[in-house]
């Protein structure tokens, strides 16, 4: 049973985990800041929930990307209702991941898209993982896997 009880044990795991979070809210939300926020809520939650404890650090990996799914999700929806407008794109903060002809194709897909393209390719994880991280089946994650590769393919010929 992992527990984060002190200080040191808590500071451990923001280290840690702290860039794989950022990587999927921003996946998520496209939005530096957004994605700022979120990695805060995801880790102020973290402190809600240690005393319950993880069974292994693959479980505690799982709830982290589970709760900030949900958390872009929420704040997506807190945005759609919010009337304020955006901020102009020079002002918005660049994500330091690969800034390639590829990044920008995946950032065109819709979201639950890019997200099973996010765990898959760059965390590393099955599709068996992501269903379950994702509350999916299987199956259903096999196919818009399937799916966004073949849009990837298609707009990387296009040019």
């Amino acid at each position: 049973m992992l527990q984060i009880q002190t200080e040191k044990d808590y500071q451990a795991v923001v280290e840690e985990f702290s860039d794989m979070i950022y990587r999927t809210a921003y996946q998520n939300l496209m939005n530096a800041a957004d994605a700022e926020d979120v990695v805060q809520d995801v880790f102020i939650r973290l402190l809600g929930h240690r005393k319950k404890g993880f069974t292994d650090r693959e479980h505690l990996k799982a709830w982290l990307l589970r709760v900030t799914i949900n958390r872009c999700r929420d704040y997506r929806r807190f945005v759609l209702r919010r009337k304020e407008t955006e901020l102009p794109e020079f002002l918005e903060t660049h994500i330091q991941a690969d800034t390639g002809r590829l990044s920008e194709e995946i950032e065109g897909l819709p979201v639950e898209d890019r997200t099973i393209v996010y765990l898959h390719y760059y965390e590393g994880y099955s599709i068996k993982e992501i269903a379950k991280i994702m509350r999916k089946n299987s199956n259903t994650v096999s196919s818009k896997l399937t799916r966004a590769r073949k849009k990837l393919k298609a707009m990387l010929e296009e040019a």
